[in-house]
């Protein structure tokens, strides 16, 4: 059994493995650079770094077993190329100024749990669940998320994820949810459904979010109000 818990911060992310036993807290972070003057220079290639500081422990080890230092460089900068894809940005001009994310393997205090966001608990594939999840958190490194709601940025997360397929089997099916901005697996049905309306419209969708955010970006995407795309993608699953 695995529960995952992050906590996403201004430039960090914390993604947390916890076996009932067998402790493990991996942490994600990037580091941002924001001054204008190096935003200015040729932004070299992002490195990844993944550290295991547990090594000799049981959830030190579960984590050299099952996933692996090399696995886990090789997914981030995988993920990183394929999200540059998704959202539309084959130049690092495009991009976040981002010189490097790293990993780090480390234990944690249950005390510590009170900082954290609590997902959802999963019991399959660990390896895959952790792919999965970095994907996810990879994508809110590179998103644009200026004055977006916190719905529509995990949907956007959720819906990398779901391009890569890398969607876990406890996501609610296409048409699933109460609002549209609900978050994570409702929004990024949701997301993928106005994707294929327009193709290209998420990549367009985060581009405008770069300086800020609009329900009338919709609107001017795909010529309805997201009320309106909500209900006629609510109409087009009526089993649900």
């Amino acid at each position: 059994m695995i529960t995952t818990i992050f906590e996403y911060q201004k430039h960090t992310l914390h993604l947390i493995a916890n076996p009932a036993h067998n402790k493990m807290n991996l942490i994600l972070s990037c580091l941002v650079t924001l001054a204008v003057a190096t935003l200015q220079v040729t932004q070299a290639a992002v490195l990844y770094t993944v550290t295991n500081n547990v090594t000799g422990t049981p959830g030190g080890d579960r984590f050299t077993n099952e996933i692996g230092v090399d696995y886990s460089k090789q997914t981030l900068a995988t993920a990183s190329s394929f999200i540059w894809r998704i959202f539309n940005q084959p130049n690092e001009a495009d991009r976040k100024s981002v010189q490097s994310i790293k990993m780090f393997v480390r234990p944690i205090s249950p005390v510590a749990y009170e900082m954290f966001i609590i997902l959802p608990v999963y019991s399959g594939d660990v390896k895959r669940e952790i792919t999965g999840v970095l994907y996810h958190e990879a994508a809110h490194i590179w998103q644009w998320n200026v004055n977006a709601n916190g719905g529509l940025i995990e949907g956007i997360a959720d819906f990398v994820r779901l391009q890569a397929n890398y969607a876990p089997s406890h996501w609610v099916k296409p048409g699933a949810g109460d609002r549209w901005d609900q978050g994570y697996d409702v929004t990024a049905r949701f997301l993928d459904y106005c994707n294929s309306l327009r193709n290209g419209f998420v990549a367009d969708l985060n581009k405008k979010m770069k300086t800020g955010y609009s329900d009338n970006y919709f609107v001017e995407l795909l010529g309805k109000s997201v009320n309106q795309l909500w209900s006629d993608y609510k109409a087009k699953y009526p089993q649900v």
